[in-house]
């Protein structure tokens, strides 16, 4: 039996049960989603997006599947404190793929998101409190007939996180999501956020990822964004797990006229990565900034895939991604402007800069524009390399002892990227563990029990 047969057949058998435990918008493309994952199966690396990360390989783990949405014994509150100083979030966890609404302070942070008048929690529970809401962005941006393993995610996936902001709100504090892997057998997560930012609104979004190191995970994540009119997202993205963790993460952007979007997505820690990027600028003069670091080290294996879709012209996007590798990682970095017929005045800049520390690891670079507009700034490049050996032996030669030479260089390597970060107390946190992570120092957030120790 192939590995996608095992799937089918679950979903045939189980369908009922998925569709009774979640709502009418997420039913609605379950039987279409499947049908496409029949057709195509998982990706493997024979499809152009996947030359460097064969999925159906790491589906091949015989994972339990939490299908009926069992609830576990395992409150993330008294688990996890974020120590980011002097920051003050709202502060949700998905645990596995279900949203956690087990302690009060989850009530207590919907109602006080909800005086601003924004809806946010369980994407199970708003879709059935307002069907309506959910229905009209719910599987719009995502592109589950094209990527088989968003068609997947979208079969199966029950829960995740809500958050909508009305007109010309701006949310007191940012939005953290907390998503955590933590069970007593191998496990296979698929969840589901969606994000509704309406004209004039401002967002500032965290998510982070923690596993436990007891089992094996994969996790399937697709997060769809819907920026609006005027409308300003600042998304930070932190995957800080383990060796046993196979992440899937899937973002979908749409952009409307003047609106405001960055996006950073920092892989700190990881076991094995894809993270996939798709962001359509509808609107003119919409922006568009998108940045990414990736740290790998043993044999991790980290690969950014992006794509954004210049609809209209006067937008702009800048794009920045670096890797630093040693040992025998991998990291891989495909990138893709498209820039459509009509889309004059258009600005695009993409950037994909990397640091290949030991000779057995590897870096695959594949950045490139799609230009059909002839009024157009647009530039790309990428260079692999190793650590300046002239600014090494300048820094050896003034006492500073080669290890400490090569962490410097390589934090000030990975600083442009961090410097991104808008928010004052997560970029002073970032450039701590970034650093801590270069010396290879074992550290947790906060008050962490052995969730990730």
């Amino acid at each position: 039996m192939s590995v996608e047969q095992s799937y089918i057949d679950i979903y045939n058998q189980m369908a009922d049960k998925v569709k009774a435990q979640s709502s009418a918008p997420l039913n609605a493309l379950r039987d279409d989603a499947m049908k496409a994952f029949a057709e195509r199966g998982f990706p493997t690396k024979r499809w152009e997006d996947f030359q460097r990360t064969d999925l159906k390989e790491r589906y091949a783990t015989n994972y339990g599947i939490n299908l009926t949405q069992f609830n576990i014994d395992f409150n993330p509150y008294s688990a996890f404190k974020c120590d980011v100083q002097a920051i003050k979030s709202h502060l949700f966890f998905v645990v596995n793929d279900v949203f956690y609404c087990g302690d009060k302070k989850v009530d207590d942070e919907i109602a006080a998101l909800a005086k601003q008048g924004i809806v946010a929690g369980s994407l199970r529970k708003v879709a059935k409190e307002h069907p309506e809401l959910v229905e009209k962005y719910y599987g719009k941006a995502a592109k589950w007939d094209v990527d088989t393993t968003v068609a997947f995610n979208t079969a199966f996936a029950q829960d995740g996180f809500f958050i909508y902001v009305p007109k010309n709100v701006e949310i007191d504090s940012p939005i953290q999501i907390i998503n955590v892997m933590n069970a007593d057998l191998d496990l296979m997560a698929t969840s589901r956020n969606l994000v509704v930012v309406e004209e004039g609104a401002k967002l500032q979004l965290l998510v982070c990822g923690h596993a436990s190191k007891k089992f094996n995970y994969l996790c399937n994540r697709v997060t769809e964004v819907f920026v609006n009119n005027y409308g300003t997202l600042e998304m930070y993205k932190l995957e800080d797990s383990q060796d046993c963790m196979t992440n899937i993460g899937s973002l979908f952007i749409q952009q409307q006229a003047d609106s405001n979007v960055l996006v950073n997505e920092i892989t700190l820690k990881n076991g094995f990565t894809r993270n996939n990027i798709d962001v359509a600028l509808l609107g003119e003069h919409a922006e568009l900034s998108m940045c990414g670091m990736a740290i790998g080290d043993g044999n991790k294996h980290i690969d950014n895939h992006t794509f954004v879709d210049h609809k209209v012209g006067h937008c702009k996007t800048t794009e920045l991604y670096k890797y630093i590798l040693n040992d025998e990682s991998v990291g891989s970095f495909d990138g893709k402007i498209l820039v459509n017929k009509g889309s004059q005045k258009t600005e695009a800049y993409q950037n994909n800069r990397n640091i290949v520390v030991t000779p057995t690891a590897k870096m695959y670079t594949k950045p490139h524009l799609e230009i059909y507009a002839d009024d157009v700034k647009c530039s790309h490049g990428a260079a692999v390399g190793q650590l300046d050996k002239d600014a090494l032996f300048y820094m050896q030669s003034r006492g500073i002892p080669e290890a400490e030479a090569r962490m410097l260089l390589m934090v000030a390597f990975a600083n442009d990227v961090i410097e991104n970060i808008k928010i004052e107390a997560l970029r002073t946190r970032m450039h701590m563990l970034v650093e801590r992570r270069f010396r290879g120092e074992t550290y947790t957030c906060g008050a962490c029990t052995d969730i990730c120790k």
